[in-house]
Parts: structure tokens; sequence; C-alpha cells
């Protein structure tokens, strides 16, 4: 496993011992992000299997500590047990700020309020990363480099327990976002919830394809359905807590379709239609958040055989080619691959060029 980057000192000043509810894919990789820092972490889980494998990962110690003693709780459990078990854990750990890593923030908040719960010491807070797996056993320190973390603090936080949970979110090499919590959860509907929703949808109407069919399926489905493959009670959770910002963007969905399906007959009208697509997407930015650029495709046959994959990368290193962005895509019917690799239009030839000389197939 491949820790974050070294954290800055300030950063790891007093920030444990901490304190993980919830011994899932993201409080494990939370805690192993934590332990390769230094930072002490103590494990709790309702099973004792799931922080037992969690811990033998890197992620913490099985031992608990006196209540007290804790100066950070993070609860990392499903999204419908978690306003009671930060309420719990507020009374429990007078000295520790709590967290939680729910991915949406206003029905928790909403709960907690409910409780009558001093709620000076909580802070919400988002890792918008993860993957398809769910349970330690795929927990990974590297989880969250280079990702956003949302911090959805209150009026009535201090500055200093706001600052705790930025500080987590540095050491785990995350970049910090500060949200509301209201704005958060529109956000997330907006670029997480609606997309998995129409990875759903992608993957449901596969349901009435003819087998044979599904043979002619390449990278572009796989990649637009990969999220479908995650974990439903998960997602049935966090969909139901966000339902209503979840139904206006499905709303506007359906507004499109209803659009595209008068405009199929139009090709001018379905140009522009597709235009708006191209448009919305370029509008997420390019790598490192630079303004995204026309790319050509130099397609590349790589055989399914040890080391192919290093080779293949050597040789375009030693091409002088920036790679833009790639793809790698299988071969049903046979032991190979091909790898889309998307380069600047005027490097495109010289790429091409480099890689049949190199003994590599190509594919027009």
């Amino acid at each position: 496993m491949t820790p974050p980057p070294p954290a800055d000192p300030r950063d790891l000043d007093r920030l444990g011992p901490v304190l993980i509810v919830g011994a899932g894919l993201i409080g494990a990789s939370i805690g192993c992000a934590l332990t390769s820092q230094g930072v002490e972490v103590h494990l709790s889980d309702l099973s004792p299997a799931n922080a037992i494998v969690a811990s033998s990962r890197g992620a913490g110690a099985l031992e608990q500590l006196a209540p007290s003693t804790y100066r950070l709780v993070i609860v990392a459990t499903p999204p419908t047990a978690v306003a009671a078990i930060v309420a719990d854990r507020l009374r429990r750990h007078p000295n520790a700020v709590v967290t939680d890593v729910a991915s949406v923030k206003e029905s928790v908040l909403e709960e907690l309020e409910a409780t009558g719960a001093d709620l000076s010491r909580y802070v919400g807070s988002h890792p918008m990363s993860g993957t398809q797996f769910t349970g330690p056993i795929t927990a990974a320190p590297e989880l969250f480099v280079d990702r956003t973390w949302v911090v959805t603090p209150r009026p009535d936080n201090s500055p200093t327990t706001v600052e705790r949970v930025r500080r987590l979110a540095r050491v785990c090499g995350a970049r910090v976002v500060t949200l509301g919590a209201h704005e958060h959860d529109t956000a997330v509907a907006e670029v997480s919830h609606l997309p998995h929703l129409m990875s759903i949808l992608t993957g449901a109407n596969l349901r009435h394809a003819e087998p044979a069919h599904l043979a002619l399926a390449g990278g572009g489905i796989r990649d637009v359905t990969r999220v479908a493959r995650s974990q439903t009670g998960m997602w049935r959770q966090i969909l139901t807590a966000n339902r209503t910002a979840v139904r206006h963007q499905l709303e506007g969905v359906r507004e499109d379709l209803d659009t595209l399906l008068g405009v199929l007959d139009d090709p001018d009208e379905l140009e522009d239609f597709l235009k708006m697509g191209r448009t919305g997407a370029r509008s997420l930015g390019g790598k490192h958040g630079r303004e995204v650029t026309d790319t050509v495709s130099v397609i590349v046959e790589i055989p399914d055989s040890p080391g192919a994959l290093a080779r293949l990368f050597a040789d375009v290193e030693h091409a002088g080619v920036n790679v833009e962005d790639l793809s790698v895509e299988h071969d049903r019917s046979r032991d190979a691959g091909f790898l889309s690799i998307d380069v600047e239009p005027g490097r495109a030839g010289d790429l091409r060029a480099w890689m049949k000389d190199h003994g590599w197939g190509l594919r027009s």
C-alpha cells in the first residue's frame, strides 16, 4: 500500500489519539492514512471481524482508551446510523471533536439538532473518494490523496474545532473545501448521486439486450456502468437521505430526455443537443484543473502477457509525447487488449510512427 505524502508536522501536532467508529472501506482507509503518518488510531466496529481485518491492514489498534483521552472521533458508519452515533460519541468523549464522513450532510444535521445535543464540537465532513468495493479488506491509505474532502462547519463551531477536522483531511492527503450542509447536498446530487443513477439506468437497460449483442460492448459502456456495480444497500440509504436534491436533478434529466426525443428527426437540432453534452463535459476541466483541450487517440494493441503494459509505457515515454489521458479496452475474443492514448493532435503522428517502428500494432 502506498501512503499519502508526508504531512506538515503542524497538522500532525496533537491530532491524536483518534477513534474511528466504523471500520469499513472509508473508515479503515482513513485509519491506514493516519497511521502511515504516525497518528495514534483506535478502531471500533459492531462487527469484530471488520475491526480485526482493518487493524491487520494497518488501520489502527483494537484496544480502547479511556473515553476522555480521544481528541478526534470519526464516525464512518452507514448513513442511517450516523446521527445517533455522533450524538452518543459527543456525550461519551467530552474532549473530542466529532466528525462524520457520510455523503449526505443536511439530514444528519437535522436529526442531530432534534436530539437537543450540544453540537459545538461536531463538524460534518465528507471525503469525495471511494470505490465500488466495500469492507476493510480493500482499504488503502492513498484513497484520499489529491481528492476533495468537504468540511461543513456550523456557526457555533470554534475555529480550533473546525481546524482539527480540516487537519484530518490534509493529513490524509486531501484538498479541503468548505461548504454549508445544504450546498454540499446540492453539489453531490449534481456531481455524484445523479451520475450514479445514470450509470444504474444504463446498466438496467442492458437487461433487455440479446446476449449476442452484449459481445459488441466496448470500453465506453464499461466505463459508464462501472459504478452501477456498487453496493445497493449503501446507495439506497444515500439516495433516500438526499432525495429532495436528487429528485430535482432527475426532473432536469427528464426535461432533457423529452428534448432529445423531440430532436431525433432533425439532424441540426440533434447536433445542437449533442453540443450541450460536450460543453457540460468540458466544464469539468482537464488535467490539474486546466481547460480541456482537443486530443487525438492513438490506439495500440497490447498482448495479454506479463510486462507488456510496462514496456508500452516505457516506449511512450521514450517517444517524448505527453499523455493527456488513456483507457484500456479488452478484446473478448482473444488474449489481447487495446490502450487508447490521448495526445495533442500535433503529436499523434509522431507517436504512431514511433510505436509502429518499435513493433506495436496500431488500430485505425
